[in-house]
């Protein structure tokens, strides 16, 4: 039986900029992206049902099987798997009235009609709680539930390497895990208030404070002297330095010196320059906005706190101020005095004075070069999901 994370519509919108570019379930949260946690959890591979242009990268089941399709927004459990694996044929789990799970003989491929066809089956109300990413400002506001979930997922009856000397604990080792290669020395780690994790070939340089919840991915570092608060997540190939406070960064992107960054989302690819900073409160203590692409127009996330989402291979220049609840979207280049607008539309490129049409061929140029970097070569696949974006995105880029 294959198993196919879906893609529930209203979701993925709420989730751009970062879906402009992913399925929803590519989307990491914890120390794994949602996809990982379920095929760990199912020991399977999974499938996308997604939008049409992502295929390329995301393939859909290649065979018409029989499949378990689960909405890639939801954060796998033992009870909600142990409900999934209870469902009968024509029967869906769902909760609050959106579509969980179901199982079928038939092959659904088309993503537009989906939804109407999962509604078909026979619903089953789950009445567990439900962990699920639904709007940009969940990532960051539930990652320290996340972390603590993988945490006990990816360690569970593993052994961890020995913490150097040179390093103070503050907490229970047990909540510390150190894989094969990384380098930790001369740093403060604070297990008493979260979890740490420090992925395989990993570096923690000299002089670093981290309070738990925390993960540091492969081949990540944190850089000399950083300060970092949890739930903070510094995905693979990762180099962050400075000051972070409830952070995540999924992948390949860098905030390699001082500044400080808190309650916001970095996508893949991205360079925050020196210097740069995000406001996460504002002066009046009231509740953050933000641009949401659902509704065409700034919604209340009903939070104090939040700072900047950032979508793929967008770039900072240095002393760059982000006011609080930024939305950046994908291969924005992102610079000048005073605080750049709060909506800065993809290949845009400019700040606060003036923003500009950054040519597409321009920044596959620089896509390129700081892929190459990484010994990571720009697919046809990634361009065709990147000239999408662009298109997509002009609209806003003539308001």
């Amino acid at each position: 039986m294959n198993l196919i994370l879906f893609d529930c519509h209203k979701t993925r919108a709420n989730l751009l900029p970062f879906t402009f570019t992913r399925p929803v379930a590519d989307i990491r949260i914890g120390i794994l992206t949602i996809r990982e946690k379920w095929e760990k959890h199912l020991g399977k591979k999974s499938f996308s049902l997604t939008e049409e242009y992502l295929l390329g990268k995301f393939p859909a089941a290649a065979d018409s099987s029989s499949a378990l399709y689960v909405n890639g927004s939801v954060l796998p459990d033992e009870k909600l798997i142990a409900a999934i694996n209870k469902l009968g044929a024509l029967q869906s789990l769902t909760h609050n009235g959106d579509v969980v799970a179901f199982k079928s003989e038939k092959h659904h491929l088309n993503y537009e009609n989906f939804e109407a066809i999962a509604k078909g089956f026979a619903a089953v109300e789950y009445k567990e709680k439900l962990t699920a990413v639904q709007n940009l400002w969940n990532i960051f506001g539930m990652n320290g539930e996340a972390l603590k979930a993988d945490f006990d997922l990816v360690t569970k009856g593993r052994k961890s390497q020995k913490l150097s000397d040179t390093n103070k604990l503050i907490g229970s080792a047990e909540n510390l895990f150190i894989e094969e290669g990384a380098v930790v020395e001369a740093s403060v780690l604070n297990t008493s208030t979260g979890v740490i994790y420090i992925g395989k070939n990993a570096e923690i340089m000299e002089n670093c404070a981290v309070r738990g919840p925390f993960a540091l991915g492969e081949h990540a570092a944190l850089k000399m002297s950083a300060k970092v608060y949890g739930a903070t997540t510094l995905g693979p190939h990762c180099k962050a330095g400075g000051e972070l406070n409830n952070v995540i960064f999924f992948g390949y992107s860098n905030k390699a010196h001082d500044g400080f960054l808190g309650n916001s989302v970095i996508g893949e690819w991205c360079n925050l320059g020196a210097d740069t900073n995000n406001s996460n409160l504002k002066n009046n203590y009231s509740s953050v906005e933000v641009f949401n692409y659902r509704e065409g127009k700034a919604v209340d996330t009903g939070l104090t706190f939040c700072g900047l989402m950032m979508g793929d291979h967008s770039k900072s220049g240095i002393n760059t101020m982000f006011n609080t609840g930024t939305v950046v979207g994908v291969s924005a280049n992102v610079f000048g005095a005073d605080f750049p607008p709060k909506f800065i539309p993809s290949y845009s490129w400019g700040g606060n004075r003036w923003l500009l049409t950054f040519s597409f061929e321009k920044s596959m140029e620089v896509a390129e070069r700081v892929m190459q970097r990484r010994s990571i070569k720009l697919e046809e696949a990634d361009r065709h999901i990147l000239k999408t974006v662009f298109e997509r995105e002009e609209k806003y880029r003539k308001r």
